[in-house]
């Protein structure tokens, strides 16, 4: 929930006006991981996969995306 107090906030910021050249440092999305463009394929589960994945993910502190490309990584090689 917002409050009103955030709401004069943000209208307060918007009102002064944004550092342009501040904003495009921030930079935007999600980092990059090489100098490719990277793609999203999709995989279809079944609800014990996908307990299994979350499983493993949660006990080696990985994000679902990164254990699944380590599994695929350790697949391949």
């Amino acid at each position: 929930m917002v409050s009103e107090e955030q709401i004069q906030q943000w209208a307060d910021e918007a009102e002064a006006g944004y550092d342009v050249e501040e904003l495009k440092r921030r930079g935007r999305g999600r980092p990059g991981r090489g100098a490719e463009p990277m793609q999203v394929v999709a995989v279809r589960l079944t609800a014990e996969e996908v307990a299994a994945l979350d499983a493993v993910a949660e006990r080696e502190h990985l994000s679902r995306s990164e254990a699944i490309r380590r599994a695929l990584g350790n697949f391949a090689a």
